[in-house]
């Protein structure tokens, strides 16, 4: 760790302002105000089913050889019949061009009384097939005059695939702290700003003149040459946090400046950055305050995050304080994405990119490979568009900024890049997936992301994560496995071999729409003299395993009796489940009973 004579000066090694997560090509960025030119191909508008609408009506497919693929009356008749044996209201309205029936289901059918008449058509031997019949929409692409410059939203190669999120949620209802240098008035951003806090308590640092106040307004980081740390070089105000406030949730739809990937979502700016950094002490009472803690001096907190957004980082070991602060946020249901840095080292030398219950974000660039600045290692969860500005400031990341070299002026937008660039992408997405399902604890959020992402599209040394991450569908998956108390079950015993091959038990699982919950409630009842012999896994329909237990030698008791909550959100919820159980030591044996999954 550096050190200096000036308590101004050790900020730096204790969290780096701006410049270390923007890196040195500050001077790169430009500000973007000239009228927008399209940078690649978007559909002005698309038709896309909307995943989770009511089934009011079906369309059922007869095989060629039925008489209801031919006759309307045979068609009118068989409906009449599924409406006797379901109870519930079926009429055949028309057969459409491909010879298929559309059939009414009344008003507002319930989830239940839909997966009942369904279940009826697919057991009828004459049907090839009965899907809903689905709503459709226009999804169109947002007019604000700079978006067809936000590449990292929308562009095939290595956008994250924002606009398709937007058909199911723009993450109202959800709060999203920006921790980081304050806010700065923006007219594209100040709809969705709510009241945040300026934790900073040093004068030295917060240059407002004052400590800690309920004003979390950015006034500027600039510094001269030298004033951080020896050799320090100067810079101009970075308004950093206004940036990733933008990225996250900029107004979308008004006609101007750029989009916001959970537009519908609010930020709440905590001012914990100043001239030359800030320290790890407002930075945890920041986490605290957000995440619905207490902090003594600092009234309650009325707009409680459930997502916190840092693009901020120091070199070191996370610390034990930083560690508890962020373990008590989780712990409050507040997801917490860190910045992995960008010295192009393993990200497991920054804090708090190396903390423990984060989701830490490498950065990409506009080809889909790391960022030439990005950490990496295996403490990286995920990546996420951060731009390169080196060759073409337009392959940077386009947010809400000021035109102000030191305070405040007009304001602009303007291209940057970085890890803090990349993390607000991430951050964005966790409020678009709460939004869309509000049970998902921290931990579901950060297993969904990292599920449902892809392979980068370029290349990536020393480890990026799970991939590039993929919004819309890693909020189809949490939204189309919304849980419903649904319960499949299998009563049939099975014998536990002892010290032998695993048994299987099946549960098909029929009428259910789109993606398994992200809580699926597996039920076990087994007898067994020696639990702790036991192996116990929940295989998916494509063959994905879940481990529910593990063996341990020295759990002596006796059966296990227990409910296990499996994220199974990346899964299609139809098919056929099996649990699996091995016992995997003599002299002990032992039965399945039944289990049970509760959609």
């Amino acid at each position: 760790m550096r050190t200096s004579p000036s308590p101004r000066r050790k900020l730096i090694s204790v969290a780096a302002v701006s410049a270390a997560l923007l890196t040195a090509a500050t001077a790169q960025v430009a500000v973007a105000q000239e009228p927008a030119t399209q940078e690649a191909a978007v559909p002005t508008a698309r038709t896309e089913a909307a995943p989770g609408t009511p089934a009011e009506r079906l369309i059922v497919g007869y095989k060629s050889g039925a008489a209801e693929a031919k006759s309307n009356k045979a068609a009118a008749a068989d409906a009449e019949t599924k409406a006797k044996e379901t109870g519930e209201d079926v009429d055949f309205q028309r057969r459409l061009g491909t010879g298929a029936a559309l059939v009414d289901l009344g008003e507002n059918p319930t989830t239940a009384d839909v997966a009942d008449v369904v279940a009826e058509y697919q057991a009828d031997p004459q049907v090839a097939y009965v899907v809903p019949d689905r709503l459709n929409r226009p999804m169109a692409t947002p007019n604000d005059t700079e978006y067809g410059k936000q590449w990292d939203l929308f562009e095939s190669t290595a956008g994250m695939n924002v606009p398709g999120a937007w058909d199911v949620t723009t993450g109202s209802g959800v709060t999203v702290a920006v921790i980081d240098t304050g806010y700065v008035t923006h007219s594209d951003l100040a709809a969705n700003v709510v009241a945040g806090y300026d934790f900073i308590s040093d004068t030295a640092v917060s240059v407002d003149g004052d400590g800690r106040d309920s004003n979390p307004a950015d006034p500027g980081d600039w510094s001269l040459a030298g004033e951080c740390y020896s050799g320090s070089p100067a810079g101009n105000s970075s308004w950093h946090g206004t940036h990733v406030a933008g990225t996250i949730a900029a107004t979308t739809n008004n006609g101007k400046g750029v989009a916001g990937i959970a537009y519908g979502a609010k930020i709440s700016p905590l001012r914990v950055l100043g001239k030359c950094g800030g320290y790890d002490s407002d930075i945890i009472d920041a986490i605290t305050w957000a995440s619905g803690g207490t902090v003594s001096g600092v009234p309650a907190n009325a707009n409680v995050a459930k997502v916190i957004n840092m693009s901020l980082g120091g070199g070191g070991a996370c610390s034990t304080a930083t560690q508890s602060a962020i373990n008590a946020a989780v712990n409050r249901g507040t997801t917490v994405v860190v910045a992995a840095g960008n010295e192009n080292q393993n990200a497991a030398n920054s804090s708090p990119a190396n903390c423990n219950n984060v989701i830490t974000v490498a950065a990409t660039n506009r080809a889909g490979s790391r960022a030439y600045y990005s950490n990496y290692g295996t403490i990286v969860d995920i990546s996420a568009p951060g731009g390169e500005t080196r060759t073409t400031t337009a392959n940077g990341i386009l947010s809400t900024l000021n035109s102000g070299t030191r305070t405040p002026s007009s304001e602009s937008y303007a291209y940057y890049q970085g890890t803090s660039m990349a993390t607000p992408h991430i951050a964005g997405l966790a409020a678009l997936m709460k939004s869309a399902n509000s049970a998902l604890t921290p931990a579901q959020i950060e297993s969904a992301i990292k599920s449902n992402a892809r392979a980068l599209p370029g290349t990536c040394s020393g480890g990026c994560g799970a991939g590039l991450a993929d919004a819309a569908k890693t909020v189809q998956a949490v939204k189309g496995g919304t849980s419903t108390g649904t319960t499949f079950s299998n009563t049939t015993a099975v014998s536990i071999p002892d010290n032998g091959s695993a048994i299987e038990s099946p549960i098909t699982v029929s009428g259910r729409s789109g993606n398994a919950p992200s809580t699926l409630q597996v039920g076990v009842d087994i007898t067994h003299t020696y639990r702790g012999d036991l192996v116990i896994d929940l295989i998916a329909p494509d063959g994905t395993a879940y481990r529910l237990k593990s063996a341990n030698s020295s759990d002596s008791a006796d059966n296990v009796i227990a409910t296990y909550t499996v994220n199974a959100s990346s899964e299609v919820a139809n098919g056929t489940w099996k649990l699996r159980v091995q016992d995997t030591a003599a002299a002990d044996t032992g039965r399945l009973n039944s289990w049970k999954l509760t959609f």
